[in-house]
């Protein structure tokens, strides 16, 4: 390689941006000038009414928030292409969300700040709650897959699952030496290895009761006790479970961060259906019934 081109590979900047900064906070910036841009229009139009959805300006800010509502159901989509450049992913979904979080003003705008009993303030309520359900979304994704990663420490969730079969089988190989009354606690370590956390359970809650751990803090007080020909087995052993347990420490943790952000689509994803269901309802009565 020329010195030339060293020199240029040495110039190119390595990108570590996360979405909500992409492009130096482009699409944060669309969304705050639009929004201003709507407040404006809105304090300065010349209506004869109070300003509601059925003036021109109700119809353009309902137009373009339906729009925008539409295009924001298209993410799912955009996620099976790959693309780079100003539509990636990355830049779609920065654009998801700061225009979608425009929507609450011009969505509000539009109503005129009139509701009641009706479809028209189902269709409102419906996205608010997915705006806010996005925002938790953008703080789980903005956090929980960082933590994942560092968690796993570059391994995949196949290779610690199999890591702790390894070890389990590893630690009925060198429970052979031990006393039966030992080799009781080892044996319940490796058929009682509980993997999948409970969701409304502390992951220390968790290690506390689990008989790897428990099997470990017993055995570790036997070495005290234990005579010269059956402490270095005890050492062994009490080593491997130790192990074992950070490494199910490790695997309960991913697993968990894996099933909040499921839950959070499992939540986010229907609503959203249901906010198009409503936003559609709303069109027709609008233009049919109105």
């Amino acid at each position: 390689m020329s010195k030339s081109s060293q020199r240029r590979g040495s110039d190119m900047p390595i990108s570590h941006e996360g979405f909500l900064g992409h492009k130096g906070y482009r699409y944060l910036k669309l969304a705050i000038g639009l929004s201003i841009f709507a407040i404006i229009v809105y304090a300065l139009a010349d209506v004869n009414s109070r300003p509601n959805g059925g003036t021109w300006l109700g119809y353009t800010l309902g137009t373009i928030s339906a729009l925008l509502i539409v295009w924001l159901m298209m993410l799912g989509m955009r996620k099976r292409a790959i693309t780079a450049g100003n539509w990636s992913l990355k830049g779609w979904t920065s654009a998801h969300v700061y225009l979608g979080s425009s929507l609450l003003v011009l969505a509000t705008l539009h109503t005129g700040f009139q509701f009641g009993l009706n479809v028209h303030t189902l269709a409102y309520g419906l996205m608010v709650f997915v705006i806010l359900s996005g925002f938790v979304g953008i703080y789980y994704y903005a956090t929980v897959p960082r933590k994942m990663s560092d968690n796993r420490a570059h391994r995949t969730q196949s290779d610690m699952l199999e890591a702790i079969r390894a070890l389990n089988r590893e630690l009925n190989e060198a429970a052979q030496p031990l006393d039966q009354k030992y080799l009781g606690d080892v044996k319940t370590a490796i058929r009682k290895t509980k993997i999948k956390p409970g969701l409304f359970t502390s992951i220390h809650d968790i290690q506390k009761r689990c008989a790897t751990t428990r099997a470990s803090k017993r055995l570790r007080k036997a070495i005290a006790n234990a005579d010269d020909g059956m402490r270095q087995p005890l050492e062994h052993v009490v080593s491997i479970l130790e192990r074992k347990a950070a490494l199910l420490m490790r695997t309960r943790k991913h697993i968990r961060n894996k099933t909040l952000l499921q839950l959070w689509l499992y939540f986010h994803v229907p609503m959203s259906f249901a906010l198009l269901a409503a936003l559609m309802a709303h069109i027709v009565s609008v233009f049919f019934y109105w």
